[in-house]
């Protein structure tokens, strides 16, 4: 697995279980950004994702190619590119569709705020 920063290139179905099967046992927040080569609002927040990274290392960032894992794009209802996807625990909390910069970090704040309260 290739990490930009502190984003994991996600480049098999296999991989992906693995990582996913890490956050489980983690409890940590997975923010996973579902992208595509050709879309431009992707080209446009990736730098940003990775920055995120960068300033977040309690949070697990992963990239997912939805050509590359079609499968994985389906299996998670991803209709649009970006979508960013929030799990904790193995659950969908939140969802943020489009290259919307201020809702992914305000998301991404809300769920680090709420880690340590159970629910």
């Amino acid at each position: 697995m290739a990490e930009e920063g502190q984003v994991i290139s996600c480049h098999t179905v296999d991989a992906w279980t693995d990582l996913l099967q890490k956050g489980n046992d983690s409890k940590k927040l997975i923010v996973v950004d579902f992208t595509a080569s050709w879309c431009g609002p992707c080209r446009f927040i990736a730098p940003f994702f990775a920055e995120l990274a960068k300033k977040l290392p309690s949070v697990t960032f992963i990239k997912v190619d939805v050509d590359e894992l079609k499968s994985v794009a389906q299996d998670w209802a991803v209709e649009a590119m970006p979508t960013f996807v929030f799990l904790k625990e193995g659950k969908i909390v939140d969802k943020v569709v489009g290259a919307k910069k201020d809702e992914l970090q305000l998301t991404i704040s809300k769920h680090l705020n709420t880690a340590s309260a159970s629910s």
